[in-house]
């Protein structure tokens, strides 16, 4: 029998108590903590000496940052991807990239089994487990918390028998953070009409005066920040270091789980939401009119495919194809105040934009056409119309 299984640990409750439950029932325990932007270097060590601590035969710190941006994160820019017009899929485009990493792990080591500490409530879980279910199908999945129903006071106690007495006291607000934004959940969020106070924001608000600040695009990833030129993860963090103190993208999402109950979380996303609506003004100054309507068709179901664990579908391949096709000529540098809770896109500078002075300025004059041009152009597109209506009757007859 191959006893081996990778957890996948974060240093929380559940994924602590996961290591002695399993070697209490036969397991050689190999921890993988994956960093897709929400540890730091210090928090990677302490995680690292939690797991060994814990008992793990050994642990492993994988940073998949920059696979996380340029294989999610970069489609999600060029999408103008907000979840119900809300929510630019902070936490929930992580997961499929961090079982990527945790399959990897386990076919390194041979592994027979992998574990994670999901209980049963919630996405995780399915996003999780779908990698190993496609990719992976010979390879037994453990969630104990999920599997047995374990109860936050069972661990504990679990913990203590076997002589771990860490301090697991139940902090106030849930916070999941990553490079894309912040997720937060509490009891407010439990409800319809609850909202969160000032103390649930890890971010606290310090700024008041005005600021503005420049992004440049090149081919719709973000490569500059107030002119000078960065790789597209250091902008990232660079408009979150200056806009996430003024309060900027905090909001409330309520969406479909993928278990097919409504969902309501918190989140902290300035970089994101500057980011999308900045993009989103580039393109509306470079795109055909044409590239616009169908990259927003695609993009909704991208987004989706994306929150419901379905990244692996061929069919995201399709689009994210269309999306690089689309975005090469978005690139041109965007203005954006900065304000105490909100932002305003200024305007945008580019040697594609469509908005060319040579051919004539909206509502003034037009240089490639004159105005009996467009007489015989109104006649020519409303004729279908009118035959329809001359044979049809008026539109009361509708």
């Amino acid at each position: 029998m191959n006893n081996k299984v990778v957890l996948a640990f974060s240093g929380g409750l559940d994924t602590s108590f996961c290591v002695p439950y399993l070697k209490e029932k036969g397991y050689e325990v190999h921890t993988i903590m994956v960093n897709t932007g929400g540890f730091s270097a210090q928090e990677e060590k302490a995680i690292e000496e939690r797991a060994l601590t814990l008992g793990a035969a050994s642990h492993v710190n994988v940073n998949a940052v920059e696979t996380y941006y340029n294989k999610g994160i970069k489609y999600l820019i060029y999408g103008n991807i907000l979840k119900n017009a809300t929510y630019p899929l902070s936490v929930s485009s992580e997961r499929v990239f961090q079982a990527l990493e945790v399959l990897k792990h386990v076919q390194k080591l041979g592994a027979g089994a992998v574990a994670h500490g999901s209980t049963g409530a919630g996405n995780d879980q399915v996003r999780f487990d779908i990698v190993f279910e496609i990719l992976a199908p010979q390879v037994n999945i453990i969630a104990p918390v999920r599997d047995e129903g374990f109860t936050r006071q069972y661990e504990i106690d679990f913990l203590q028998k076997h002589g771990f007495d860490f301090s697991w006291e139940k902090a106030k607000y849930s916070i999941n953070q990553g490079l894309w934004g912040t997720s937060i959940g509490g009891v407010e969020t439990l409800s319809s009409s609850g909202y969160l106070p000032e103390e649930a924001y890890p971010t606290k608000v310090t700024k008041t005066e005005p600021e503005h600040i420049k992004i440049g695009f090149c081919k719709g990833e973000p490569v500059s920040f107030n002119g000078v030129e960065m790789s597209p993860v250091e902008v990232i963090k660079a408009v979150r270091d200056v806009a996430a103190p003024f309060g900027i993208g905090r909001d409330i999402h309520i969406g479909d789980t993928i278990i097919g109950i409504k969902g309501r979380v918190g989140f902290e996303a300035a970089a994101p939401l500057i980011l999308v609506k900045a993009h989103h003004l580039l393109e509306k100054h470079t795109l055909t009119k044409g590239q616009l309507y169908w990259k927003e068709q695609i993009a909704g179901w991208y987004g989706q495919q994306m929150h419901e664990a379905m990244y692996l579908d061929p069919v995201c391949r399709d689009m994210e194809a269309m999306m690089d096709s689309i975005e090469q000529n978005v690139t041109g540098e965007v203005e954006v105040a900065l304000m105490p809770y909100h932002f305003s896109v200024l305007g945008c500078t580019s040697d594609h934009d469509l908005m060319s002075s040579k051919f004539g300025a909206y509502g003034e004059i037009n240089n490639s056409y004159t105005g009996r041009d467009v007489i015989g152009f109104t006649k020519v597109i409303a004729n279908p119309l009118k035959i329809y209506y001359s044979v049809n009757g008026g539109i009361d007859n509708e």
